[in-house]
Order: structure tokens, then C-alpha cells, then sequence
């Protein structure tokens, strides 16, 4: 059966309506960070944080909002970041599943100071001003009447910028993304969704057409393509 990618898929993946035990999630998390790395997933989001607080003083302290931070590998990332930095930073992960909460707290160590929330960002009401958001890999999961709902939220929530890292529909991910999950085995969460969120995720266009319609100026915000086919949009104030 022939797919096209001209739109997004209406399809739904299974770690959005599939009930699962706390271990059999954590397992699957732990195959996704797995993923995050044979992809440098997080590279383009570490590269944009090296320029967004280049101007910044080196010694001024920046908090920063991970928005579904799910096993907390892009938290702990960043952390290690802001270490070779020497770059104090407050750290904020909330995520809507109730379940990645203490899985990502059991997989950081003591000694790196993460603040994993459980909750819908929409309601999140910070208890300090947020300098930048992130969101890796999670827009696709939303409308893209969502997602221009989230980018206004982020737009009045970050005082100085924000950050969607997520994929780009096309036919090459999608087949090669299908081809490796089952050589490597990995749970079979992945092996399903992986396919389908990339279906799911963005081109050029949409990204135009949601930053439109969340209200932005032409220009506001870049939309980049990174290698291993992410699509990253990024705005700075």
C-alpha cells in the first residue's frame, strides 16, 4: 500500500491510547532515549541554547522549560551542558503522563537538579519568570490547531525565547526509521509509533501555516532543517 506524505496522518500512535504498566513504559522510554541518540536528537536543541545565551552574561542564571520531557534525557543533556558552560540554570520538565515523572526521576542521579512536574502545560503557572522553552518531538502528537495554541502559550510564557525540535515528513525517515526499530529490536511502542509520528510531523508549509495562524509576524520565528530530517522551529526576543 502506497503512502503519501502530502498531509499530516490522522493516524494515532499506541503510547497515546494504550494503557501499559509503569515498567513497561519505562521501557519504552528507555528504547525512545535510545533513539534520541543513534538520531542526534538533541543536537540541534544544545546548538540553539550555545546561541541563544551567547549574548547573555556567562554568569547570569537562565531557567529553562522542557514541555514533555518523558525519560528526562534531553534535561540531563542540558544539564551536562550548562556544566562545560559554567552556565547556572534552573531546570523544569512538565509532562502530561503521570508515569514519567518517577521514571525520569529514578533515571537521574542525585547530584544533577531537575524538577520533573507531572500536569498540563496549559495550566503550569511558573513560580519564577521562564527564560526559554523547549519542546522536543512532542508537536506532533498535536493538531495543528494545538500546536498553534501552544506556540501562543509560549510566546507569553518565555521571556526570552523557545524551541520546537520535531521531525520531517518524508518518505526516506519514515522507511529507514521502520527498517532499524525492528533490526534493533526495541520495544514495540516504537517500532509502531516511530513510523507514524514521522507521517504525523511537519513540513515547510505547515510550520508557515501554524505560525500564521498563532498570530506570529513573517519572520518571527526560523524554521530550519537539521540532518537526520528534524524540522526545528525556533523564535528569541
Amino acid at each position: 500500500m502506497s503512502r503519501s506524505f502530502a498531509q499530516r496522518s490522522p493516524e494515532t500512535e499506541w503510547m497515546d491510547t494504550e494503557s501499559v504498566s509503569l515498567d513497561d513504559y519505562r521501557a519504552c522510554l528507555k528504547d525512545l532515549a535510545t533513539v534520541n541518540v543513534v538520531t542526534m536528537t538533541h543536537g540541534p536543541v544544545l546548538k540553539w541554547l550555545d546561541h541563544a545565551t551567547r549574548r547573555l552574561n556567562p554568569d547570569g542564571r537562565v531557567t529553562i522549560l522542557d514541555v514533555g520531557y518523558g525519560y528526562g534525557d534531553l534535561l540531563r543533556r542540558i544539564h551536562a551542558w550548562s556544566r562545560r558552560r559554567s552556565r547556572p540554570v534552573d531546570l523544569i520538565g512538565v509532562d502530561l503522563n503521570p508515569m514519567s515523572e518517577p521514571i525520569a526521576r529514578a533515571a537521574t542521579p542525585a547530584d544533577v537538579l531537575i524538577d520533573f512536574r507531572t500536569g498540563n502545560v496549559f495550566d503550569f503557572r511558573p513560580e519564577q519568570p521562564i527564560d526559554f522553552i523547549i519542546c522536543s518531538q512532542t508537536t506532533h502528537h498535536m493538531s495543528d490547531h494545538e500546536v498553534a495554541g501552544f506556540v501562543r502559550w509560549m510566546e507569553r510564557t518565555a521571556a526570552r525565547g523557545w524551541f520546537i525540535a520535531d521531525l520531517h515528513r518524508h518518505p526516506i525517515p519514515f522507511h529507514f526509521f521502520r527498517a532499524l526499530s525492528w533490526a534493533a529490536r526495541w520495544h514495540r511502542f516504537v517500532r509502531h509509533d516511530g513510523p507514524i509520528s514521522i507521517a504525523r510531523s511537519f513540513r515547510r508549509k505547515d510550520w508557515e501555516q501554524i505560525l500564521a495562524t498563532a498570530g506570529l509576524e513573517p519572520g518571527a520565528a526560523r524554521i530550519r532543517w537539521y540532518p537526520s530530517f528534524r524540522l526545528c522551529v525556533s523564535r528569541l526576543k
